[in-house]
């Protein structure tokens, strides 16, 4: 692999980033409600675009294809769960949203319930967002030290200082006004980079189209639905609740998400932007476990992936050592033959693998780092300027990334959905049981209340399979952690 060349490619790659950043900035003087919500002058597919890539980090771009060994494709369960969830933000939460014309969406909280719920629910999304963001760029920052920058003696940290930097130079000024493009631009090249890897590895494995699209049907991999157990964490109503409602707390209740849909010109134009996002989802997703079955298939003829008596996959590198689910995609697309002398894939591959990858995390590090920005200068009473704190953020983020280094370890993308359960459900609690009752809890209670919550699902996630007889509690805790958080704001609005 030549290391030099990957480099030379991703720099031209952000070269055209910068260049784009720096033409949206151009006539920027500085005014907040162009960071925030650019002016409002969003068009609504450029934003629906931008969304994709925002969601689809480098967690789902390597992730999910290693999932399809042990979830097949039930993930979809979960996207359709995921378009459900976006008809009830666009048609539940945007109206509200554009009526009380937010910049940060948890001022409803205060006009809904009192400051401490304002603060309450910007602190639950700034906890939420940090530690999500950080488990998603640490996945990147680890493929990229291994394909990039180990092999030249670049120690990890700096990889880190030199993502977040990136970052922050292509956010620090313009905020969503530029994110918007930016990220259409990253979406664009992620999909293509998508889409030609499939084709490449189809290639490499001497399959025609109709051939992979047979080998694809036949294989035990791309079960999608799975309606005959409860029990099982692939039980399609767990997925497909689960899906809803992590959508409708992760991207509704999620300042980072919505930022970009109240930058659009109108209500309507956001609506039509949520829908369209939605169902986009539906056939990304399919791509990406399309090319996890043909991942494992090319596996096993390498030798990679041998399966056991009992159905599961094991995964080694051709040295015998254990690889995880999420390190097959980049081993496979970066890794060197020694049998043959040649990489597994060809030099095209590579680049179209870290230039994907690269566009999927940069998308969604920027847009994260911008939300928590404007949340921590609309939502909290400090008188700071932006630019440092938006700096700030960045440095914190880097730390975070590095802490994960040294703790973090079994499957990226489980972390994430884990860290949305327990810190998105408090959120999901307050805003519905604000929109769906009239009753006024004590301000001064809710705190409690938000923090008790999770805990209590702490508690019941350890204990469901003994307690429940087998149970096990999955990604519907999110839905859980809701409901006790609303149980609790109608307990707190109980009066002697």
């Amino acid at each position: 692999m030549n290391t030099i060349v990957i480099i030379l490619v991703i720099a031209a790659y952000f070269g055209i980033i910068f260049a784009v950043s720096a033409w949206t900035t151009r006539k920027h003087d500085g005014d907040t409600n162009s960071f925030y919500r650019g002016n409002r002058k969003s068009p609504w597919y450029v934003v629906a675009i931008a969304m994709v890539g925002t969601s689809i980090s480098g967690v789902t771009y390597v992730s999910v294809p290693g999932m399809v060994a042990q979830s097949q494709m039930s993930y979809l369960q979960m996207v359709l769960g995921f378009v459900a969830g976006y008809f009830v933000v666009a048609y539940v939460l945007l109206p509200l949203y554009y009526k009380l014309n937010l910049s940060s969406i948890y001022t409803y909280l205060q006009q809904r319930y009192g400051a401490s719920s304002h603060i309450t629910g910007a602190s639950f999304f700034l906890l939420s967002k940090f530690l999500g963001c950080a488990v998603r760029m640490y996945l990147t920052a680890v493929v990229l030290q291994l394909v990039l920058f180990e092999p030249l003696g670049i120690p990890f940290a700096v990889t880190v200082t030199l993502m977040m930097l990136v970052v922050w130079i292509n956010t620090y000024k313009g905020g969503v006004k530029t994110l918007v493009w930016t990220d259409l631009l990253q979406t664009l090249c992620l999909l293509s980079a998508m889409v030609g890897f499939v084709f490449c590895v189809m290639n490499s494995m001497g399959l025609s189209f109709s051939g992979m699209t047979e080998m694809i049907q036949k294989s035990e991999m791309s079960r999608v639905w799975y309606f005959d157990d409860v029990n099982d964490t692939r039980f399609f109503w767990k997925q497909f609740l689960a899906g809803m409602f992590t959508t409708v707390a992760m991207t509704g209740m999620d300042q980072d998400m919505m930022q970009k849909n109240l930058s659009c010109k109108s209500l309507k134009e956001a609506q039509k932007n949520m829908v369209s996002y939605g169902f986009a989802f539906l056939p990304v997703n399919f791509i990406f476990l399309t090319l996890g079955i043909l991942l494992y298939a090319y596996a096993m003829q390498l030798g990679v992936c041998t399966q056991s008596a009992d159905g599961s996959y094991l995964l080694t590198d051709l040295t015998g050592q254990a690889l995880k689910s999420d390190q097959l995609f980049p081993y496979l697309a970066t890794g060197f033959n020694p049998s043959t002398g040649e990489n597994f894939l060809p030099m095209a591959v590579t680049i179209l693998f870290v230039l994907g990858l690269v566009s999927a995390a940069f998308s969604s590090a920027g847009s994260a780092v911008t939300s928590l920005t404007t949340a921590l200068m609309v939502d909290f009473p400090f008188k700071l300027k932006r630019t440092r704190v938006h700096l700030a953020n960045a440095i914190l983020m880097g730390t975070m990334i590095y802490i994960f280094h040294l703790l973090a370890s079994g499957s990226v993308i489980n972390a994430v959905y884990v860290i949305a359960s327990y810190t998105y459900g408090p959120l999901l609690g307050l805003f519905f049981f604000g929109l769906l009752t009239k009753c006024k809890p004590r301000d001064k209670f809710i705190p409690i209340v938000c923090i008790i919550s999770p805990l209590l699902c702490w508690v019941l996630d350890t204990n469901s399979e003994a307690w429940f007889g087998g149970y096990h509690i999955g990604y519907e805790l999110l839905l859980i952690n809701g409901f006790i958080t609303a149980f609790g704001l109608y307990l707190a609005s109980l009066r002697r």
